[in-house]
């Protein structure tokens, strides 16, 4: 096992871990622990289509345990942000292969002393975390059978379905999305449920419009089908959801999705995803939507939800989902708080709601907007 301690201001610690016996190379990142310990997702993605899959993995960890302190912060948990990362192909593994690479995972995990507590994230489930509890008790998201919340996706989905309405409200004049056009981009862990709960709660008076990568492919011609079939959703290739005229634009993928190609092309009114990162230059594309009329919901407080889930487990007494769903709830009154500083500042809305996380664990704050 080798691990190799890295430098970069404004954070605590940055690990880049690697298994020899297993392949495992992954990199940790502790950007805060002032309000607690850091908690954030293991994230595995290949990085096949990057020139330095190395530099693009540290870069995406950097971004995502900043984006958890933040999210913790508004969310008014006392919990830090952290992230990891794992480099490789899950298709290239067998299930001896995966169970490898996750202990050698735990037992970095482990070695921080619970400076950083993991939780599944894109490419991860919670039977992956199974594996790791192998190695280390720093680890959430356990799946219920093993007294743990499960897969935190649809509380997310919740979360950012609610975050929705606050949007509406602010920017449509009515806090319902009855009759609205909602177009969503990733169809996954968050992005199905989404899709199953803004339908199915406005009993099908929405239109839908879906895109994923799975979608594109012509072989798989039946999922396409049902999702038209079930939904009444219109399907269209992942390249042309930014162009689709519609109310709600919800990226449910990965980030950087919002930048200077796609911000000129989008047809919305509000943007409100559950992907994290999704502004690909925090300075200038806030900036860009605010100047094109777009009202645009800080993604790490409307995608709160799932961080609100896995964090429970670790409350006196252990997970309770009616807890849970009473503190999601609360996120839309974090997002009108933050739209009313904009207005009073007159300020893009993810700028105000990086200031007042910062202030909450620069001691400036007390912790939680409201």
């Amino acid at each position: 096992m080798l691990i190799e301690v890295q430098k970069e201001p404004g954070y605590e610690k940055i690990l880049y871990c690697h298994d020899g016996e297993s392949g495992l190379e992954a990199y940790i990142a502790v950007h805060s622990t002032v309000l607690g310990p850091s908690l954030g997702g293991a994230r595995l993605w290949s990085y096949k289509d990057c020139t330095n899959p190395k530099e693009a993995a540290r870069t995406d960890v950097l971004r995502l345990s900043r984006g958890m302190t933040h999210k913790a912060s508004m969310a008014g948990l006392n919990l830090g942000g952290g992230k990891a990362v794992l480099i490789g192909d899950e298709t290239e593994w067998d299930e001896r292969k995966r169970e490898q690479i996750f202990l050698a995972f735990g037992d970095f995990v482990d070695l921080l002393g619970g400076q950083y507590i993991t939780a599944e994230d894109v490419g991860t489930s919670s039977e992956d975390m199974i594996i790791i509890r192998k190695g280390t008790n720093y680890v959430t998201g356990l799946p219920t059978w093993k007294g743990g919340s499960g897969d935190p996706s649809p509380v997310t989905a919740r979360g950012v379905y609610k975050g929705m309405q606050a949007c509406a409200k602010e920017h449509l004049g009515n806090g319902h999305l009855n009759g609205l056009t909602v177009a969503i981009q990733g169809i996954g862990h968050v992005g199905t449920p989404l899709v199953d709960l803004v339908y199915n709660d406005l009993a099908g008076n929405v239109k839908l419009i879906l895109s994923d990568l799975k979608f594109d492919d012509d072989k798989r011609p039946e999922m396409v089908e049902m999702y038209k079939r079930k939904y009444n959703a219109t399907i269209v290739p992942s390249k042309e959801i930014y162009q689709q005229e519609c109310d709600i634009f919800s990226p449910c993928a990965l980030g950087a999705i919002l930048n200077d190609t796609t911000i000129p092309q989008l047809q919305c009114r509000i943007v409100a995803g559950s992907a994290n990162n999704q502004l690909a230059d925090d300075t200038r594309h806030d900036v860009m939507l605010k100047e094109r009329g777009i009202l645009y919901a800080p993604d790490f407080v409307i995608n709160a939800g799932g961080l609100i889930n896995v964090m429970d487990e670790r409350e006196a007494g252990g997970y309770n989902r009616e807890r849970v769903l009473n503190r999601i709830l609360n996120l839309k009154n974090t997002l009108r708080a933050i739209f009313q500083l904009s207005r009073v500042k007159h300020a893009p809305m993810s700028r105000v709601a990086d200031e007042l996380a910062e202030d909450i664990f620069n001691g400036k704050r007390s912790n939680g907007v409201v």
